[in-house]
């Protein structure tokens, strides 16, 4: 396959249309990364650690109503996120023995 380069684009001619694919400018940022995520022991153990409670946290958001955006605009969204996340997280410190008492939170022990 010939593909002609013209600045940071290729054109395929062998597309009924023509294809253009554009080469944008964080391509190469792109490359380094997906290149140190493949071979780098310590990027992959840390992947392995923080994704599978990132992914927890995200489906019990989803399964909990959480799937569509309730507002128009990334501001709004955003505020709404961040409060849902701290009601959630209270719900589940108070679901595990938070109290309040003389002014103080107080987190039952865990009984082992």
């Amino acid at each position: 396959m010939r593909a002609a380069f013209t600045s940071r684009s290729w054109v395929v001619p062998q597309a009924k249309a023509g294809r253009i694919l554009t080469i944008r400018p964080h391509h190469d940022l792109l490359a380094a990364a997906r290149r140190q995520a493949a071979t780098d022991p310590d990027w992959q153990a840390d992947y392995r650690r923080w994704r599978p409670p990132v992914e927890h946290a995200v489906a019990w958001l989803v399964h909990h109503g959480n799937r569509k955006l309730r507002y128009r605009g990334t501001i709004k969204n955003d505020t709404w996120l961040h409060t849902r996340a701290a009601a959630l997280n209270l719900r589940r410190l108070i679901n595990l023995g938070l109290t309040r008492t003389n002014g103080t939170w107080h987190l039952a022990p865990v009984n082992t």
